[in-house]
């Protein structure tokens, strides 16, 4: 088993005490932990998401733009911070596992440290229909 830099096991403690839900992924873009606030919204539990990776985030989760037309996954705000190292924000609707449909809003920054990236995390939120 990988051990993760420091940066991410302690962002993973930190996201755990939080309300607000957080995503956070590594280097490679594979899925490495979201809070019980995140569980609730994706409509799945973290320990039954089994491998995600970012590139398959847009198919996993059905995501679309705000007015419905596909969102292909490199335009979600967090796969656009990992492979650019900037900040992303932006709305999102999608299919959440257990079905529902939702709108958030994401933000997404990349986690550097020492001249290396070492991953991702996002925070995101329900948005009201526009």
């Amino acid at each position: 088993m990988e051990q993760h830099p420091i940066e991410l096991i302690l962002l993973r403690q930190w996201a755990s005490y939080l309300d607000i839900p957080v995503w956070l992924m590594d280097v490679h873009g594979d899925l490495l932990f979201y809070n019980e606030p995140a569980e609730t919204i994706l409509g799945l539990r973290f320990d039954e998401a089994g491998r995600i990776n970012a590139s398959q985030l847009a198919e996993t989760f059905a995501t679309t733009r705000l007015d419905g037309s596909p969102m292909p996954a490199e335009e979600l705000p967090i796969v656009a911070a990992l492979q650019t190292g900037r900040p992303a924000h932006g709305g999102v609707r999608f299919r959440a596992a257990d079905g529902t449909w939702r709108q958030i809003q994401v933000t997404a920054f990349p986690v550097d440290a020492m001249g290396r990236r070492h991953g991702v995390v996002a925070m995101f939120w329900e948005s009201a229909a526009p």
